[in-house]
């Protein structure tokens, strides 16, 4: 009998695999990445091969405030989500049945509904007239009708709305991975319920809380349809800048560089995190 490997009946040949999926790679190409490529090096071109976009946008404080509020209220977004995500996501991995069922239609429905319209929900909750300011006059709390709207308060709870989803989904799968057993082995070891949580259930959900961070980060990063709503110029966040330079002032130089800048300063943030918690992998493992 041969010792030689035999090819597994049905196997195709490699390529025969890369004939199947070139035309996934082609749309890939024509739909995805050649549009990205083609805006990023129009930030070069004015006509000629030139910086002035980039010395306009690092010369103008406005910007980097921009910047500044967009990273800072995508951090708070990440924060909040985490607080928020995390216990449901704990409920979630120790529910069965009906229960299980139940609480993740109430995590899946938002998803499954248009951004716009959540939007248009939160608009219509903190107007001048809405129900947060007719429930507040009712109660006797204010005299006269809160500014809600168009505030970094209102641009958080809106992008922690939506965002919030992908925050739990990832933690939940994680702590539906961990064996029951653990914990109940540490609890039978003397450790109360608070503290057998943090010495084992807690490190081992860091991999979707990390996964979950970095997803609702950078997307919160690029968010452009709720700050817009629910926002004001005094909250003005990237993404929304730089629809305004292609669809208002038709400046695709400079919307050009400013999602360069943001491309690589996301790359940045991304690298520094993830280097971040394999040095503390590292460490716990050490330990």
């Amino acid at each position: 009998m041969s010792n030689a490997a035999s090819p597994i009946r049905g196997a195709l040949r490699p390529g025969a695999s890369w004939m199947l999926i070139a035309p996934l790679l082609l749309l890939l190409a024509f739909a995805f990445f050649w549009p990205i490529v083609n805006l990023l090096s129009r930030s070069f071109f004015v006509p000629e091969l030139s910086l002035k976009n980039y010395q306009r946008l690092f010369n103008e404080p406005l910007y980097w405030r921009i910047f500044g509020r967009t990273f800072w209220i995508s951090a708070c977004c990440c924060l909040l989500s985490l607080m928020l995500g995390y216990p449901v996501a704990y409920a979630m991995a120790r529910l069965k049945g009906w229960r299980l069922a139940f609480v993740a239609a109430c995590v899946l429905i938002p998803l499954w509904t248009s951004v716009l319209v959540r939007s248009y929900a939160w608009v219509f909750l903190l107007q001048r007239n809405g129900v947060v300011n007719a429930m507040l006059n009712d109660l006797g709390l204010i005299g006269a009708p809160l500014r809600l709207l168009y505030t970094e308060g209102a641009v958080l709870a809106a992008m922690t709305h939506v965002l919030l989803p992908f925050m739990i989904l990832p933690i939940f799968a994680t702590l539906r991975g961990i064996p029951p057993e653990l914990e109940r082995a540490a609890r039978n070891l003397g450790a109360g319920r608070v503290q057998a949580f943090m010495r084992v259930t807690l490190p081992l959900s860091l991999p979707g809380v990390s996964t979950g961070v970095l997803f609702v980060f950078i997307l919160a990063l690029g968010f452009y349809i709720t700050p817009a709503m629910v926002g004001g110029p005094q909250t003005l966040m990237i993404g929304t800048l730089i629809a305004q330079q292609v669809t208002d002032l038709l400046d695709w130089e400079f919307a050009g560089a400013v999602s360069t800048v943001l491309l690589v300063l996301t790359m940045g943030a991304v690298i520094t995190f993830q280097r971040a918690l394999s040095v503390e992998r590292l460490a716990g493992n050490a330990d």
